[in-house]
């Protein structure tokens, strides 16, 4: 029975791993007439440095990739039909787990949770959003947002953590562009 709340307990953590995305848009939209998409370039001053610039480099490579597997072909701003920016941000979030030790029988043949402590703990951790916007460059208007929010953990090499960035790239572009109804 012990063994059998520890694998149900990793099972629910294991869970929590996978990247959860999201995504809304404009149903009013006519997907198919973009065809080219540039990036929003970010707010650098003269002399400073992008301050997470590995990170802006591997969501950018992350989604060119996906844009360009669906047809879509990167070019100039001034040419772009779509512009494409993306923000980060990571929130303390907290979870507690309850476990109880015993399970059997109580007085008078009641069956179910009885006796035995409960040991209850609770973890702290970063959970980091990514959110991707697709704006139309001629109107400005936002048509698209996808979000892909996943716990950060400290990933020990630069190709783990740009796998994680591929996942949720291709899990928030998944359904982009929207089917026609």
């Amino acid at each position: 029975m012990k063994y059998l709340m520890l694998a149900a307990v990793a099972l629910i953590m294991a869970g929590c791993a996978a990247v959860r995305p999201g995504w809304d848009y404009d149903p009013s939209t006519n997907f198919s007439q973009y065809k080219t998409y540039a990036w929003v370039e970010p707010q650098v001053s003269q002399g400073e440095y992008e301050k997470d610039g590995l990170l802006a480099q591997r969501v950018r490579a992350a989604v060119d990739e996906q844009l360009l597997a669906k047809g879509f072909v990167k070019v100039e701003a001034k040419d772009a039909q779509l512009m494409v920016n993306y923000f980060t941000k990571v929130n303390k979030e907290a979870r507690v787990d309850t476990l109880n030790a015993n399970f059997g029988y109580g007085p008078f043949g009641y069956r179910g949770w009885w006796g035995g402590p409960s040991i209850s703990q609770v973890r702290e951790y970063d959970v980091g959003d990514l959110l991707l916007d697709l704006v139309d460059a001629k109107s400005h208007q936002l048509i698209w947002r996808s979000t892909a929010k996943n716990i950060v953990r400290d990933y020990k090499t630069p190709q783990e953590r740009i796998d994680k960035v591929n996942d949720a790239a291709k899990a928030m572009l998944e359904n982009f562009p929207p089917k026609a109804n």
